[in-house]
This record gives C-alpha cells, sequence and structure tokens, in this order.
C-alpha cells in the first residue's frame, strides 16, 4: 500500500503511519534498527530496492530524504509505503522543497523509532565529514558509496581524513570475498615471503584502491595497482614470491582463476556483490568495522597509485 501526503508536516506523517497500523494491521515489533537514507530526487528509487530487500533481513523502518531545488517554495512532500511495497519495512518518503531541500534532522527526529539504532546512508553523494551532519551525528553507523562519486579515489580520501569510527564504505564491503579468498590462500602458502604485490582493476574503482591498501597494511611489502578500462572493476592480485607467482584472476564472469606454483589452475566461484547484499552486510553490525578504519586511515595513505601497464595473461 502507498499513502501519498503532499504539503504535509512529519507530524501528519507520522500520525497517518500510526493510522495505517491501526487500521490494516501494520506493526513495528519486530523493527531492530531505523535506517536513514539520503539521497537526492529521482535516485531514491533504486536505493528503496536495495533497502527493501536488506529489510527482509534486517526488519526496520526506513526513513528516505529525497533532497529536492533550494530554490523551489518551502514545503515537505512525504509517502508511506507499507506491506507489500515496503519489504518487511516501512516506507517514508519525504521529498524536501526550499529551506527543506537539505538533509536536517528535525525531519525525521519524530519518525525514527524510539530505543532502536540508527544508520544512516548516503548512496549518492558522499558528504564532506559524514558523522559531522545533522543525520550522521545521531546515527550509530553511517554508510558511502565512493563508487558513484565523479572522482572515487578523491572521495576515499576524503573519508580517510574525516574518518570517524562507525563510518564505512560499499566499496569496502564489495571486496568481503575477494578478502576471504586471499586470506586463505596466504593461509596455504609455504614459507616463502610475499615480496611484493600486484592489484588489477578499472581505473575509476575504489574497490582497487583499498584491497590495495589493505594489502599494503596487512603484508607491508610495495603494493602496485594496474590501472585498466574503466568499468571493469576489480580483476586480478598477483603476489610475487622468491618461489614463485601466485595470482587469483577473475577475467570475467563470477568465476575467478587461481595460478600456483607447480599447481593446476584452480577455479573459484567469486561473484560480483549487488547493492542489496552489500547493504545487508552492513546491516548486521551496528559497532565499528575496525579493519576498514585502519584501511582508510592508515593503509591508503601508504598505498602507491602509480598506474602501471595492466597484465598480458
Amino acid at each position: 500500500m502507498i499513502v501519498d501526503l503532499p504539503g504535509t508536516t512529519t507530524s501528519k506523517v507520522s500520525k497517518e503511519l500510526m493510522t495505517l497500523r491501526d487500521r490494516g494491521g501494520v506493526v513495528a515489533l519486530g523493527r531492530v534498527l531505523t535506517l536513514v537514507v539520503i539521497t537526492r530526487s529521482g535516485y531514491e528509487e533504486e536505493a528503496i530496492r536495495a533497502a527493501n530487500e536488506a529489510s527482509r533481513e534486517h526488519p526496520c523502518r526506513i526513513i528516505v530524504l529525497a533532497e529536492g531545488s533550494a530554490d523551489d517554495e518551502t514545503r515537505l512532500d512525504g509517502q508511506i509505503r507499507v506491506g507489500g511495497d515496503a519489504g518487511a519495512s516501512e516506507v517514508i518518503v519525504l521529498h524536501g522543497h526550499g529551506e527543506l531541500a537539505t538533509e536536517n534532522e528535525s525531519l525525521v527526529s519524530a519518525l525514527l523509532l524510539p530505543d532502536a539504532p540508527i544508520v544512516a546512508w548516503w548512496p549518492h553523494g558522499v558528504p564532506e565529514a559524514a558523522a559531522r551532519t545533522s543525520i550522521g551525528s545521531i546515527a550509530h553507523r553511517r554508510i558511502t558509496d565512493s563508487a558513484n562519486e565523479p572522482d572515487p579515489t578523491a572521495a576515499l580520501f576524503n573519508i580517510s581524513r574525516t574518518y570517524e569510527a562507525g563510518d564505512t564504505d560499499l566499496a569496502w564491503t564489495r571486496l568481503t570475498n575477494w578478502r576471504i579468498q586471499l586470506a586463505a590462500v596466504l593461509d596455504q602458502l609455504d614459507s616463502s615471503p610475499v615480496v611484493a604485490v600486484t592489484v588489477e582493476g578499472a581505473s575509476d574503482s575504489p574497490s582497487m584502491v583499498l584491497l590495495a591498501a589493505w594489502l599494503t597494511l596487512s603484508l607491508n611489502v610495495p603494493v602496485t595497482i594496474a590501472a585498466g578500462p574503466a568499468g571493469t572493476g576489480l580483476r586480478r592480485v598477483r603476489l610475487t614470491r622468491n618461489s614463485g607467482e601466485v595470482e587469483l584472476h577473475r577475467p570475467h564472469g563470477d568465476v575467478a582463476e587461481l595460478y600456483q606454483p607447480n599447481q593446476p589452475v584452480q577455479r573459484i566461484s567469486l561473484p560480483r556483490r549487488g547493492l542489496q547484499e552489500c547493504l545487508a552486510e552492513e546491516l548486521r553490525r551496528l559497532d565499528p568495522d575496525e579493519v576498514f578504519g585502519e584501511v582508510i586511515t592508515e593503509g591508503l595513505a601508504r598505498t602507491n597509485l602509480r598506474s602501471v601497464r595492466t597484465s598480458e595473461r
């Protein structure tokens, strides 16, 4: 069910939500958190779809702030989605115009679930300092997505400068399967140390940069980034050792190939992760991601961002 509330207030939205709950049996019991999505008008539907899918694992109240034009007449247009249109959640969409066009805690304070954690998500537009924004200052976790920025690497360095415990970025979450596979490979290697690493991926991939930063921090060896064509994602990690190179290569699709000295090529499932899958992973934990904090504040500054020619394999 979708109920439109043009020219409304947050108080009226809250009352309408209670009316819907009393009339239709929609309840807030079992909601584990409030997810506040800060986005721009025209981009909210993709975020709502991902949040709805994630809410099936983490039932929550979703509040979407879709920022409109500051030049318009000041008004607030609301919409409530419940039932089949809201997954396992309640979705409240607020379109602010004029003086209400920018992110504002006062717009959501009356709609937050009492005594429930708050997660803020910026699917488009990494803020200058997420923890110091109006919504970010009250959130337990703050999720950004540098991959949607015009300059993803610059966005990562901005997050590094302003990082506070509780911040994270979906470019890091997309690396989970790569980090699991690389950790398993490193555990199986013999005593010959890794002396250098090359990470290859798209020139516009912040995940490639974060993987290089993680390896720099974890292995304390030179890590070189091989920047390939934009839009191709993360493709390859090569570990250089005196006893021979080890390489994890995903040429295309969801299957990677693992090359090791004197061993047959192994094929490993390494699928690309969807937006809802990454969001659901981030909602599983409400404590700070300490590894991401170390990578973004320490590893990124030590990473060699010089581009080199890509591998010929």
